[in-house]
């Protein structure tokens, strides 16, 4: 019997918050993971933690994310029950930090070298790796009332991966204005899953 690769792929299983940090085989005195995902992913306003947050919420409205767990560096940030793969971008005018004006939105379209989760590899041209585009603007502009986790206050884009190529050619930008101009499709979280699927 062959022994499994030390090296291989890490099989991700979803954590509940209960588990243990330990020391000596033993558990630390209320030291839980739930403890730590409080302290390291809190800010839901902050940039990094905004991005992950938008594409939780479209892998609800899209039925994808259940019961997995997110791939970090996979050429696609979401794939859909059809195999349609979905990149989701998100901007927001407020953020975590002392403002002095609003932000300005717009969001990161550069063409990548993608890589394959499944094969481990990395792709050999530069493109834009996904079949969907979903751009996600958090549009509250008074942070006392801004809610990340009620997806009423989002809005979202729907655009064909086909389209944002004709329409963006290499550009690795794109304003929210800009974005506009090209019509894409717009949509409440409700109807996602019909956008993406209209569109893909």
């Amino acid at each position: 019997m062959t022994s499994p690769d030390p090296l291989d792929a890490v099989t991700v299983t979803p954590k509940t918050g209960d588990e243990p940090f330990t020391r000596a085989g033993r558990p630390l005195d209320g030291a839980r993971l739930r403890g730590f995902w409080s302290w390291s992913c809190s800010d839901l306003i902050g940039n990094a933690m905004r991005g992950v947050l938008a594409e939780y919420i479209v892998g609800l409205a899209l039925g994808c994310v259940d019961g997995g767990t997110r791939r970090e560096w996979d050429a696609a940030d979401l794939v859909t029950g059809t195999g349609l793969r979905v990149e989701v971008k998100s901007a927001a005018y407020v953020q975590s930090w002392k403002q002095t004006r609003l932000s300005t939105i717009a969001f990161d379209i550069r063409p990548t070298a993608g890589w394959d989760f499944a094969t481990n590899t990395y792709a050999t041209e530069r493109k834009r790796q996904a079949d969907v585009y979903v751009f996600c603007v958090f549009t509250p502009t008074d942070k006392a009332t801004a809610d990340p986790l009620d997806v009423d206050q989002w809005d979202f884009y729907v655009m064909s991966t086909d389209r944002l190529n004709m329409v963006a050619g290499g550009q690795k930008s794109i304003s929210l204005a800009g974005l506009l101009r090209h019509r894409p499709v717009r949509c409440s979280f409700d109807g996602l899953a019909g956008c993406v699927g209209d569109v893909g």
